[in-house]
């Protein structure tokens, strides 16, 4: 098809999905953006014309994703690739992390992105093509970072959904496709992307150490480039067998690559345990 698809980018006005939907423009695909605020779409991207569309959309209402949806759908009379890229990361321990604060990471970047699947959908579906990315991490993959329990929790909840989304969808011609980027230089790590806890235990000095390292150390010096990944997923669109699970990064590869490696060895280990229980 070329360049002739229509994208819809969740969590558009800044990083990963900023720098896709320049790209897309720039390459001249049509691009129906999301944000929480359509002056911040139009400031990064310019005003509504043929091949763009801002859209002012709260993930966790599921009538403003219908509203969304239904714009992008009359604007561009169809939706070809779907990309769920917002969300927001939440830095602290299990014990430490209330409630309130847990669930609402799992509002944003599991249930936000459901709406957005169940809406697109029937569209997809009715006309037997589509793709969908799902922008995990590679903390939906590999969860051994201290502090980052619910985040990867709800990552890893993106790659489980993902995986029966794929195997339900197959049969109308969508595929779906997990994404795991490792560390990329965007404003993920910045206070407006990255939450800390309400109520921090000093006793978690790894927790604190790993916090001050994120903001202070990571932060601005990640690996991974966002134009690169952006290259990559266009590139992943137009293949007609794409992965079910696609590592961005050469951090993200390595880490698969060791948590493989670690449960292979531990299955070979535990076998006559594992397999010695049934009757």
């Amino acid at each position: 098809m070329g360049n002739n698809k229509v994208w819809f980018i969740t969590g558009a006005s800044k990083g990963l999905g900023l720098e896709l939907a320049k790209k897309l423009l720039a390459e001249g695909f049509k691009v129906a953006a999301t944000s929480r605020n359509e002056s911040s779409l139009i400031a990064a991207l310019g005003d509504s014309s043929e091949n763009f569309l801002p859209l002012e959309m709260d993930l966790v209402n599921e009538k403003s994703v219908q509203a969304a949806i239904s714009k992008a759908i009359n604007h561009f009379k169809t939706i070809d690739v779907l990309v769920n890229n917002a969300g927001y990361g939440l830095l602290g321990t299990l014990e430490e992390l209330t409630d309130a604060e847990a669930r609402k990471n799992y509002e944003v970047n599991v249930f936000g992105l459901l709406n957005v699947i169940r809406n697109t959908m029937p569209h997809m579906r009715a006309a037997k093509s589509g793709h969908i990315f799902n922008i995990s991490s590679i903390g939906g993959y590999y969860g051994e970072f201290p502090g980052w329990g619910i985040y990867c929790s709800t990552k890893f909840a993106v790659a489980g959904l993902t995986e029966s989304l794929a195997a339900e969808i197959k049969p109308f011609g969508v595929h779906a496709t997990i994404v795991y980027p490792g560390y990329f230089r965007t404003d993920f790590l910045k206070d407006s992307s990255l939450l800390l806890p309400e109520n921090p235990i000093a006793e978690y000095k790894n927790v604190r150490e790993s916090e001050s390292a994120h903001k202070d150390d990571i932060n601005g010096n990640q690996p991974g480039d966002p134009v690169k990944l952006a290259e990559a997923l266009i590139k992943v669109s137009q293949d007609q067998n794409p992965p079910l699970h696609l590592f961005l990064g050469e951090d993200a590869f390595n880490m698969a690559n060791q948590k493989i490696a670690s449960v292979q060895g531990e299955l070979g280990q535990w076998k006559e345990v594992s397999v010695g229980t049934n009757f």
